[in-house]
């Protein structure tokens, strides 16, 4: 059996770094997704504006060659009198300034246009990358957690007994006024709900999404990403740990949990485990932190 465990801690180190990364990639893809939206949005009046502007040029252009008056010799030629010669040669300066106002007025709208167009482009190449590279990792991942589960499956078979085995203690260990207490009850609350990856509530959890979920009670928005949540947030030294802050775990940052007070924390472990208070040593300490 302790082999087995060991097996399954090692392969499980070496996956969850992934599910990490992926949970960071989507939630850069899914803001470029609204970037793009919201680019696409602003370029519609654009596009009408240069259309109209267009429109008013080709309009003018046509009304000066049917009245024979689109240039000054042609004027010469066809005046009757001084007098009309030179209405010929104001209309044709008017005619000029109008229709040099409205060529700058569609290169300025065109400019525009592609200013706008231009990062909408690039967007649009670097989420089709993004969408392959995940397409790639979500395979990768699900045949590791597949592989995971099988070896739990054998190692331990189904899973019994009631949510008291998940929440052995008192959880949170002391009732607290405070934002960390609140957000640890939460936690505190998910005790027996399965590990999924990329999972952030409210039946399943991976390690990042919980604490994200549990923080997220109390108003307070963290990144689904253990290594990007310790970067959000101030590090306290472990005599100064406190109920709802996060402990984080290993040297890359790759799985984190939250305090609820005499020395466990409520996590969310591993493919084929459920969310379950552990021993906050439960691995190599990173770092602790403390959100708001």
């Amino acid at each position: 059996m302790s082999q087995i465990e060991a097996q399954l801690n090692a392969a499980w180190n070496q996956a969850e770094p992934l599910i990490e990364k992926y949970n960071a990639v989507h939630e850069q893809y899914v803001k470029n997704k609204a970037r793009q939206a919201a680019l696409s949005k602003q370029l519609g009046p654009l596009e009408a504006q240069l259309a109209v502007a267009q429109e008013k040029v080709s309009a003018m252009a046509a009304m000066a060659y049917k009245g024979g008056r689109a240039d000054p010799y042609t004027a010469f030629l066809t005046t009757t009198s001084p007098g009309n010669f030179v209405d010929q040669l104001t209309f044709i300066n008017v005619l000029a300034r109008e229709e040099t106002d409205q060529l700058s007025a569609v290169r300025a709208a065109r400019d525009k246009y592609n200013a706008q167009k231009a990062p909408v482009d690039a967007l649009v190449i670097q989420l089709a990358r993004q969408d392959a590279d995940l397409a790639a990792q979500r395979r990768t991942i699900e045949s590791r957690l597949a592989q995971l589960q099988k070896l739990r499956s054998q190692a331990y078979g189904s899973a019994g007994g009631g949510i008291g085995r998940y929440r052995p203690w008192t959880c949170p260990s002391e009732y607290l006024n405070t934002k960390g207490y609140k957000a640890a009850a939460f936690a505190c609350k998910q005790a027996g709900k399965p590990y999924v990856w990329a999972a952030g509530g409210p039946s399943s959890y991976d390690c990042s999404g919980l604490t994200m979920a549990s923080w997220r009670q109390v108003g307070i928005y963290l990144p689904h990403n253990a290594y990007e949540q310790s970067r959000s947030m101030r590090s306290v030294s472990r005599a100064s740990i406190a109920i709802g802050d996060l402990v984080f775990y290993y040297s890359d940052v790759h799985h984190v949990a939250i305090y609820v007070g005499g020395g466990h924390v409520m996590a969310a472990p591993q493919a084929g485990d459920v969310v379950r208070m552990q021993d906050m040593d439960l691995g190599p300490i990173h770092s602790i932190g403390r959100p708001g």
